[in-house]
């Protein structure tokens, strides 16, 4: 009497541990700073490595900045600054796939020295490592071996892909522009399908354009470019489960404006980061339960963890709120503009059917006040909250992303702030599901010789003829062969006779 022992794999996706460091950037503006007016930060990984207890991994913040000089020149400047980090924990293993999470908490203004400016830059860091379990299982052709099968389904990590890919719009312009003082690109995942060989990514590019016009006034606008991207992944085919979190490399967005005879034209190149996981739902037919004809067997059960993928989810809402400026500020006669606008996801969590989302929304907003005739800048932070129906299970694992669209802010008696914008998140969820399998089975001794030639069994209501045959160690088969009015399950308590070969 032998087993066979098998294998098979499904996904698990870890979560990592949250945390929080900091970042310091030295950064040369190129010219004198009398006054920084606005400062956007982002921030994303690059590459990574995971071993058996750390993931180590690089990442960029990308600075966006806004500031006049001592003569009362307007520029920008933007700076990139390299960092690494870790995450480190006994689950993490040796060629797993990360899923890295970086926020921006907040930053400051360390010091300005000529053209010098440094910044500490706090960051929280979360996400998930995805890796395949392999699960051992048991096979039997011994014909003293009665076995049930059962088909249960489990979730295969089939392969995943990085790569970046460059969204393109060109705008006519309504007025002509004289400087481009700097841009903010955000990217929303609109849906994401799998065909055989790629997958297929849908979504848009928000981009909204500060400029001084020839007048020397501050003006924006917004340009929202849709996108078809496919990725090729061996091994993919169509109604695969997929997942894809994108990003924007701000530092590599360039514009150019073209003088055409009716006006200018507006040409903007984004770069899209994409890393995309793709799963299959597969059927496997593993042994629920056996026994033996001739032995006694001890069998071992092993439980495992299959982490399931839900579609990812968009939700969009409203966020306002208000700011009170301190009463050393300079009062605000003129809001000129916004910049540097973001949000924070601080909680997103899961309850009765829905999911709840707080945040904080970012903005700087640069004014103008009469008595002084200066430029002045305040960071508005606006808390929000909302919620929203959700189909995933209640001990699922989120991973969210936000943007921020139509972002305005005016002013009200002069002390008092008023932010509006609109946000839409994008929203993965995904859970584990917990099954069993018989992972080994022992023979140990002989069963007794029976006897007697026939024996009656009283079964209870709901046995199966599976229970009767496993409890009297003789084949499923016979138990129905000789008991053919008997209906199973049984619906009462019934006598169920059975005969054996002497000799």
């Amino acid at each position: 009497m032998a087993f066979e022992s098998n294998k098979f794999s499904v996904a698990k996706k870890i979560k990592l541990p949250t945390s929080d460091f900091s970042v310091e950037c030295n950064v040369s503006l190129g010219c004198e700073v009398d006054k920084i007016l606005s400062i956007g930060v982002k921030a994303y990984d690059e590459s990574s490595e995971t071993l058996n207890g750390v993931l180590n991994y690089s990442g960029i913040v990308d600075l966006k900045i806004i500031f006049i000089t001592p003569e009362g020149e307007i520029n920008s400047t933007c700076h990139s600054c390299n960092f690494s980090s870790k995450f480190e924990s006994s689950d993490i293993l040796t060629g797993q796939e990360p899923i890295i999470i970086l926020k921006v908490v907040d930053y400051s203004i360390e010091s300005i020295s000529g053209d010098s400016l440094r910044i500490v830059v706090n960051l929280n860091q979360s996400g998930l490592c995805l890796g395949q379990n392999e699960i051992s299982s048991i096979g039997s052709n011994d014909e003293e071996v009665c076995c049930k099968n059962e088909e249960i389904e489990v979730v295969k990590f089939v392969g995943s892909k990085k790569g970046i890919f460059d969204v393109e719009s060109e705008t006519v312009l309504r007025e002509n522009i004289k400087k481009v003082l700097t841009t903010e690109s955000q990217v929303m995942l609109k849906s994401v399908e799998s065909g055989t060989g790629f997958v297929s990514l849908q979504g848009d590019v928000l981009t909204r354009v500060l400029y001084l016009t020839e007048e020397d006034k501050f003006d924006s606008f917004y340009i929202n470019e849709s996108f078809k991207q496919e990725i090729e992944i061996d091994g993919v085919e169509k109604d695969y489960i997929c997942e894809a979190y994108l990003s924007v490399k701000e530092k590599d967005v360039t514009t150019s404006i073209e003088n055409e005879d009716n006006g200018q034209k507006l040409n903007i190149k984004v770069p899209v980061c994409a890393n995309v996981k793709v799963f299959k739902n597969e059927l496997i037919t593993v042994i629920n339960d056996l026994y033996s004809t001739k032995n006694e067997i001890a069998l071992t059960t092993e439980s495992f963890e299959n982490t399931v993928v839900c579609p990812a989810v968009n939700i969009e809402d409203k966020i306002e709120g208000s700011l009170t400026l301190e009463e050393d500020a300079p009062r605000v006669d003129k809001v000129l503009f916004a910049s540097g606008n973001g949000v924070n996801l601080t909680n997103v969590y899961l309850q009765d059917g829905q999911v709840y989302i707080e945040g904080i929304a970012k903005t700087n907003v640069v004014y103008l006040n009469d008595d002084t005739n200066s430029l002045n800048s305040v960071q508005v932070d606006v808390p929000f909250s909302f919620s929203d129906k959700f189909d995933c299970e209640c001990d699922g694992v989120l991973i969210a992303s936000a943007i921020v669209s139509d972002v305005d802010v005016v002013v009200k008696k002069g002390r008092d702030l008023y932010y509006d914008s609109k946000v839409k998140v994008t929203i993965n969820c995904s859970y584990d599901n917990v099954s069993a399998v018989i992972s080994q089975a022992n023979i140990s001794e002989p069963l007794s010789e029976r006897d007697y030639a026939m024996e009656v069994i009283f079964a209870m209501s709901g046995q199966s003829a599976w229970d009767i045959a496993k409890s009297t160690h003789v084949p499923v088969e016979q138990v129905s062969a000789q008991n053919p009015d008997v209906i199973f399950p049984l619906e009462q308590d019934t006598s169920i006779v059975l005969y054996y070969k002497k000799g």
